[in-house]
Order: C-alpha cells, then structure tokens, then sequence
C-alpha cells in the first residue's frame, strides 16, 4: 500500500489558465497515509473524478507532482503505479466462472497455480463468495458482479491503492448497506489504502477513516464525520453534510453588534470583537451556521431568543423537522417527536456553543460563551 502525496497539484482541461474558474481542479496539497481509507465527496462537475484520474495514471495533471511512497509517479501510467480500479458498472467477464475473473490478474503476472489458488480462496472467502466460484459471472446480480470488480483488485497484494469510481451506483439500496459494511471489514483487516468517488454523504461517511469534501474545483475541508459535521471550514460543507444540511443565515454588524434583519444577536463581547476583525479585514458577507439539530424552539423567548413564525411541522418518525421563518430566512430545527408545535409564532433560539460563523464561506475561528449560549 502506498503513501499518496499531491504537490502543488492542479489540472486545467484548456491551456494557459488565467483565473481559479478556468481550473478543473484547483492548486492544493495534501497527503493520504498508506493503509487510510478516503472518500473524495462533492457534486457532480466538482473535481472529484478528475483528482481521482490523476491519482490513477489515467489524467497527467497540469501543474503540479504526485508521489506514492516518495516516488514521484507524475508521468506514469495506471500500470506502473500498480492501481486497481473499480467502476460505477461492474466489469466483470460474463463467459469466465467467479473463480476465473479473480484469478485473471494473478494469472496475468505469471503467479504459480498454487499461488491463485489460495489468494483466490482467500479474497472469496472475505467477500461471502467462495460458493459462488464455478459459477459463470453471466448468472450473478449486479451486486454480486460488482463484488467480483472489487475482488480482483483485492488479490493483488502488490496493489499501491484501489480507487472506486461510485461503484455502488447500481446496487439496490438494501445491497448497498450490505457491500458498505463488507467494504469498511475489508479494510479492517487487510489496511489497503482505499480511496472512493461518490456524491452520497452516507456512504462517504460510513466508509473512510477521512472525507475530502470539494466543490467547484476546490478541497473545502478533510476530516473526519465530527469534524465535518460540528466544524465546518467552508459554509459548503455545512450545507452539504446533513440531512438537511446546516442553516445559513446573513448576518450584519453595527455598533451596538450584530443582527438578523432587524433582531439584534445575543453574542458575547469575545465573539463580536473576533467578527469585526474578520469583517474589516476582507470586507466580507458574514454568516451564522447552526445544525437543525442544535435549534431551540421556545412559545415564551426568553435571553437570547429572536421572534419567527413556524411554517410547518413534519413529522419523520424518531424526529420531526420544523421549518421557521424569521425576518425572511428559514430555519430547520429537528425536535423531540413529542414536542407540540403549532403554526405561528415563536421564539428561535439560534445561539449555541455548536453555532458558527462564516466570513466570505470561510468558518472563522471563535467560541461562544455558555452565558451566551442561554
């Protein structure tokens, strides 16, 4: 398994970029640990397949180095980099047995009879599919083809990584919680370094040990599900993660302190004065951040509460999500099942130890105090 190191990495599909937008993938750097599991998590049209082509061999990035184990790689191709791929379809041999499609990339390095023999067994019998060996891979489902893909990429022991492209695009959902877990027990026992391509938060943050989250061309943040969820580096990545994703709300300062609309914010003196720095320091939109999770709803205010008027109630089974309005922007909040809402007005509680702030979509660095926070 290898250590992927990118240096000053960036790739533009035209010549002579002048500007950020022209690049497909923006400059960074960044470094994956042999034996980590990743996951590249975004949109479509964010960058996502193209980093993970340039990790592969298949792309040569424009500008910049990539390194495995220290070897700078840049110039060669899948081959030589040892990289094993599994695809958003599975690429199987439909006329081979199960036995057969495993052992093809063993075969194809001259391995002994005995050799295949065992690794093939081996990787079977960590996927659940050592009965289905002298099968033909014509009879199998999708699911079970899309193992084969993963396997032949797992009997490899000189593989420096194994890249998926979306690869449980075409699974049944019920498949795809199954082949996630198996993925995570792979991993666990084998310590591959694994790198996985999707748009789909949950099976990003089920399966890597770290999330690279990016749009537009740009890595936003990398870390872990805490990390992700509770310190968002880039307002993105709060509307991104989460089911729903963040509320985002303006806010503007003055000099009595900060408001939403026209309700004035109750936040400490600590807290004001690190937004008026970044504010005159870039002149920049600020912005609070709170998970619908940490949202209070109150029918008597209170220090600290701001007036709204609740919209609708749904009702999600162990929660139910309830949608605010105040002074034109909306607020999700997630409650108790048994908390009885009613339309109309209320008081939103939006300042917590767990709110952030962004200045031009950058989380700047502060710390509510518990007075505040009540």
């Amino acid at each position: 398994m290898a250590c992927i190191e990118f240096q000053n990495l960036a790739h533009a599909y035209g010549p002579s970029p002048a500007t950020l937008d022209d690049y497909a993938l923006q400059p960074m750097s960044m470094v994956w640990d042999a034996g980590g599991a990743y996951a590249l998590l975004g949109p479509s049209g964010c960058g996502k397949t193209t980093l993970l082509n340039i990790v592969s061999g298949l792309v040569k990035p424009s500008e910049g180095k990539v390194l495995f184990d220290g070897r700078d790689v840049t110039a060669l191709g899948a081959r030589q980099r040892n990289i094993a791929q599994v695809f958003q379809f599975p690429v199987v041999y439909d006329t081979m047995t199960v036995f057969d499609n495993l052992a093809f990339p063993l075969r194809n390095r001259k391995l002994s009879a005995a050799e295949v023999t065992k690794r093939v067994h081996e990787v079977a019998d960590i996927l659940d599919m050592t009965r289905d060996l002298p099968n033909k891979a014509s009879d199998l489902a999708a699911d079970a083809k899309q193992k084969i893909s993963l396997g032949r990429g797992l009997v490899r022991k000189d593989v420096a990584a194994i890249l998926f492209d979306e690869p449980l695009t075409v699974i049944d959902p019920a498949m795809k919680w199954i082949l996630r877990r198996q993925l995570k027990k792979i991993h666990q026992q084998l310590k591959l370094t694994l790198i996985y391509v999707t748009h789909d938060q949950v099976e990003a943050l089920t399966f890597a040990d770290e999330v690279v989250v990016m749009t537009n061309g740009r890595v936003v943040q990398k870390g872990g599900a805490d990390a992700l969820f509770l310190r968002p580096d880039h307002a993105f990545v709060g509307y991104f993660i989460g089911s729903p994703g963040m509320n985002l709300c303006p806010i503007e300062l003055d000099a009595d302190g900060a408001k939403i609309g026209s309700q004035r914010l109750p936040l400490d003196a600590g807290t004001l004065a690190t937004l008026r720095g970044a504010h005159q320091q870039t002149n920049g939109a600020l912005k609070l951040g709170i998970r619908p999770e940490f949202v209070r709803l109150s029918q008597e205010g209170g220090a600290g509460a701001v007036n709204a008027r609740v919209l609708r109630a749904q009702q999600l089974g162990n929660y139910q999500l309830v949608t605010a309005q105040c002074d034109g922007n909306v607020f999700n909040a997630r409650l108790d099942p048994h908390v009885r809402v009613v339309d109309g007005p209320a008081w939103l509680h939006l300042i917590a130890p767990e709110t952030v702030f962004f200045c031009n979509d950058e989380r700047i660095e502060t710390r509510i105090s518990e007075g505040a926070a009540r």
